[in-house]
């Protein structure tokens, strides 16, 4: 394939791209997972945005510049709370991973097909008989980068064939910015979701009702309001970093 110019992306400002995954906590970071995927879901539906699940953590986004908008929330986000499930009241910290990946023009990334490993399998979610019944969920790997996506909300394996692939153009075009490369070959799989998100960008701390941006050093409260998805006075507030 022909070398990518990385400085000048190809792709969708009005589409966004979010991917959350459990990190470390058991079960509670499963759940504080589950919250964030909720908090951007809400944070959609009040500005408008056209909402299209992938899978249980993870969405696609269409709105004016939303990816613009968006794109700084990939990082780990830390929580600071007691489970449910803890019986003596101790406070857990536990973690998420969030990664907002841009729509990649399919033009711009050649992917080579016998690189791909495609897996089928029955959705658990909501969706019908046609879903729970027939294999259409779908989980795709990248077989040199190891990189893996899944979709499984669409009722039709095609479609959700189509979603995975547009994802993994996303993922991998992420990567080749994050490593600096212009050509796929020459993605180092060990390095592969290392750059953008080992860094703890926010921790949400219940018992003082307080999210701390680590990158503006600033607090906000009122925890709940916004993980209801009322984002926008933190969002602001981080592009007046210089």
């Amino acid at each position: 394939m022909d070398n990518i110019n990385i400085n000048q992306a190809p792709i969708d400002p009005n589409v966004a791209i979010i991917e959350i995954r459990a990190g470390t906590g058991g079960n509670e970071a499963g759940i504080f997972a589950k919250d964030l995927f909720r908090m951007y879901v809400r944070f959609a539906e009040n500005k408008g945005y056209k909402i299209e699940k992938l899978s249980p953590t993870s969405v696609k986004l269409n709105g004016k510049n939303v990816y613009a908008l968006l794109k700084n929330e990939s990082g780990v986000h830390r929580v600071q709370r007691v489970p449910i499930t803890e019986a003596s009241g101790r406070t857990h910290t536990s973690t998420a991973t969030v990664a907002v990946l841009p729509k990649v023009k399919k033009v711009n990334i050649n992917i080579v097909p016998e690189d791909l490993k495609w897996e089928f399998y029955r959705s658990g979610g909501k969706g019908g008989q046609n879903v729970n019944k027939v294999s259409t969920a779908v989980r795709l790997t990248h077989k040199p980068t190891e990189i893996t996506v899944e979709c499984q909300e669409s009722r039709t394996q095609g479609k959700n064939r189509e979603r995975a692939l547009e994802i993994l153009n996303s993922r991998i075009y992420t990567e080749m910015q994050e490593q600096q490369v212009k050509n796929i070959t020459d993605l180092r799989s060990s390095q592969v979701g290392l750059a953008q998100r080992p860094e703890k960008i926010r921790t949400y701390n219940f018992p003082q009702d307080r999210i701390t941006d680590h990158r503006i050093k600033k607090s906000f409260g009122n925890i709940k309001k916004i993980l209801d998805g009322n984002l926008d006075k933190m969002l602001k507030e981080k592009f007046k970093k210089p």
